[in-house]
């Protein structure tokens, strides 16, 4: 806890034939981050034909899991499916070796993918012809316009005729224009249609080639003509006959996709799984050093699992193997990878810490101190008990649901539990029950105008109480974090920035915590002054030794920054008094409409609209805490003692919902 987990540079060398295996256990305990070997004159390795066909697999098995998934039966979903979702069946895989593997793969598939094609060709080609289909009923209602059978629009020989469509603004000159060229012998006929006009032409067909550059000057769109004889609406009914013929026979290829989605769709979710991590694995062939006969990884792995590991790799290589572990070097510092340690408790945590990034090797890990702050600061921007408790018992249930997953959603909703414990309880200290409510209707309920839940001061009438409590909050804070820099920095060797970058704030804190506690006691005031010059000389100091001849301009810029700082935890005040703002404004509405008896239109709109508000209300006041509480870790306390550029362990690992992977083991 506070550190991060100890780390151990792991060195392996094995003989070639059992790289597979080794590889497929180290991918499957997930322990070991695999680093590029730094041997020079060392072979490079490259996947073999075998990953290359996974990869190729993936790619095929991919498609025909998306067009299987995409014609499942509905499931249930809604609400409970999201609270409480089930954990995916997992299917047991002995592994023994790739080439195993992309057999099994090749047999499942062959039986697989020439009915998935099948179906999908046959699919396609219905759809296809149902929209050649639509096209023909949408061009034939357009003609409908000039109703006489069909076959005189697309008729040739002697007279040729065309139907199209043309701007209104350019048929007049289109048909002077067509006049002089035919000597008048054209016929045009045209229908209204919105802002175009869509118009039947007849003319002699040696005339063809002078009509059509001036049709294609004046942007003519030619229609063309369906085939079929009979009037638009005659041809309408036949197309829509054939329409509802195709129809069915799409509904019937899509009952059999059901069919083969029902019964292939987990076994291609379960290979598609098992070829993606063999892709996966290949990843790292580059990485490894290699002779003719051998080959050597390097990495890291918690120390925790160093033993684990080497009792792993002596197993799978049947003893052939050597393992090595050290300790990092100091100028491998920044290269160790950071593994956060922290107890179950705070874990979920780690969450807002890697949001912003992880601490390096020699840094304090500050989740556990996150744990308890950006709780509490939550609790006391959104500071209403009913708030709290809305949002304790959504999150409890998205803990319940979600903790077998240890997901993005589990995380969340743990420390949004955690804050709503903070909210009731600032909530129950400020007496605010949906802001005011309670406090209404306990005057109703006694005749007391005056009536009020029992608190320690109400925000909206004593602010200054608050933004006081909210800026000794932020000191404190502060100051904590000024602290954890002055023992990170005096650990590893800073001791100029110890004393002069951290110390003196820390002694300016507390010299502004004793003004504001003891003021009236001289022997409090007097420490404060020796404290407060202290901190200010070293201060100075500091800014000369770091910025030279700009230390008079940094003196005044940084000193006013550490004022901007603390000033800005009275966020906390304001979001705390908009909360209880926005509830009263619901209350006082309702409180309006509720005398508004006619059909107890009263009574039923105020009750919708309290409980919408309120709701409402909640979500968004939890939005802004949130975010804001964010802004107070993010910029105001890491900034005092925290990098965040560590470098994260991104273990070596196989990703596993479906499959269940048993390495055989055989004695070479």
């Amino acid at each position: 806890m506070f550190r991060p987990a100890p780390m151990l540079k792991v060195e392996v060398i094995s003989l070639e034939r059992y790289r597979d295996r080794l590889l497929t256990y180290l991918h499957e305990a997930g322990v070991v981050e695999i680093r590029e070997a730094d041997i020079p004159i060392a072979q490079r390795d490259a996947p073999n034909e075998f990953y290359r066909r996974a990869a190729s697999y993936s790619i095929t098995m991919s498609r025909i899991a998306e067009f299987l998934k995409s014609h499942l039966p509905s499931g249930k979903g809604g609400i409970k499916d999201f609270l409480f979702p089930q954990m995916p069946k997992r299917r047991e895989y002995t592994y023994e070796g790739i080439e195993k593997l992309i057999k099994d793969t090749e047999k499942f598939l062959s039986e697989v993918e020439p009915k998935v094609k099948e179906v999908e060709t046959r699919m396609s080609s219905i759809n296809t012809e149902i929209e050649r289909i639509k096209d023909v009923i949408r061009t034939l209602e357009r003609l409908s316009a000039f109703n006489l059978d069909v076959s005189y629009l697309r008729h040739s020989g002697m007279v040729e005729v065309l139907v199209g469509s043309i701007d209104r603004n350019r048929l007049s000159s289109l048909r002077e224009e067509l006049e002089n060229a035919t000597s008048g012998k054209i016929v045009m006929v045209p229908k209204e249609e919105g802002d175009t006009v869509l118009l039947a032409i007849a003319f002699l067909s040696r005339d063809y080639n002078k009509i059509n550059p001036i049709l294609a000057k004046h942007s003519f769109e030619k229609i063309d003509v369906p085939e079929g004889e009979g009037t638009p609406a005659e041809l309408i009914r036949k197309y829509s006959e054939e329409l509802g013929k195709k129809e069915r026979e799409l509904e019937e290829v899509h009952k059999l996709a059901r069919e083969l989605a029902v019964k292939y769709y987990e076994d291609v979710k379960f290979y598609l799984e098992l070829v993606e991590n063999e892709r996966n694995k290949a990843n790292v062939l580059g990485m490894l050093a290699r002779t003719n006969m051998t080959f050597g990884l390097t990495g890291w792995v918690p120390k925790a699992d160093a033993e684990k590991v080497r009792e792993g790799i002596l197993k799978v290589t049947d003893g052939k193997a050597y393992v090595n572990f050290r300790e990092p070097a100091k100028e491998e510092l920044d290269e160790i990878p950071i593994k956060l340690n922290n107890p179950g408790w705070a874990r979920p945590f780690e969450m807002l810490t890697e949001m912003y990034g992880v601490p390096k090797y020699d840094e304090i890990d500050p989740t556990p101190l996150i744990a308890f702050t950006y709780s509490f600061f939550f609790g006391f921007m959104l500071t209403d008990f009913l708030y709290g408790l809305i949002v304790g018992i959504v999150a409890a249930l998205l803990v319940k649901g979600h903790r077998k997953f240890n997901d993005g959603t589990y995380k969340f909703s743990y420390t949004l539990l955690w804050s709503s414990f903070f909210t009731m309880l600032m909530g129950a200290l400020f007496g605010s029950y949906f802001g005011n409510a309670l406090d209404v209707v306990g005057a109703a309920l006694t005749g007391n105008p005056d009536f009020q839940m029992w608190r320690i001061a109400d925000p909206l009438r004593d602010p200054m109480f608050v933004l006081i409590l909210a800026l000794a909050v932020g000191l404190a804070h502060l100051f904590v974090g000024y602290t954890l820099g002055f023992i990170v920095k005096w650990k590893n060797g800073d001791r100029k920035g110890a004393l002069l970058d951290q110390l003196p704030w820390m002694l300016v804190i507390l010299a502004i915590a004793l003004f504001a506690t003891g003021k009236n006691v001289p022997a409090f005031v007097s420490s404060a002054k020796v404290l407060f010059g202290t901190g200010l000389v070293l201060f100075a100091i500091g800014e000369i030794v770091n910025n030279g001849g700009l230390a008079a301009l940094m003196i005044i810029s940084d000193f006013f920054g550490f004022v901007g700082t603390w000033l800005s935890y009275a966020r906390l005040m304001a979001l705390a008094l908009a909360t209880g703002g926005i509830a009263m404004v619901i209350n006082v509405l309702v409180q309006m409409i509720w005398g508004v008896k006619t059909l107890y239109i009263g009574p039923i709109i105020g009750v919708i609209l309290f409980f919408g508000g309120q709701i409402f209300s909640t979500a968004i006041n939890a939005l802004g805490a949130f975010v804001h509480s964010l802004r107070l870790h993010y910029v105001e306390f890491f900034g005092t003692f925290y990098s965040g550029e560590g470098k994260p362990f991104e273990p070596f690992k196989s990703r596993r919902e479906v499959s269940e992977v048993t390495l055989k083991v055989e004695n070479a």
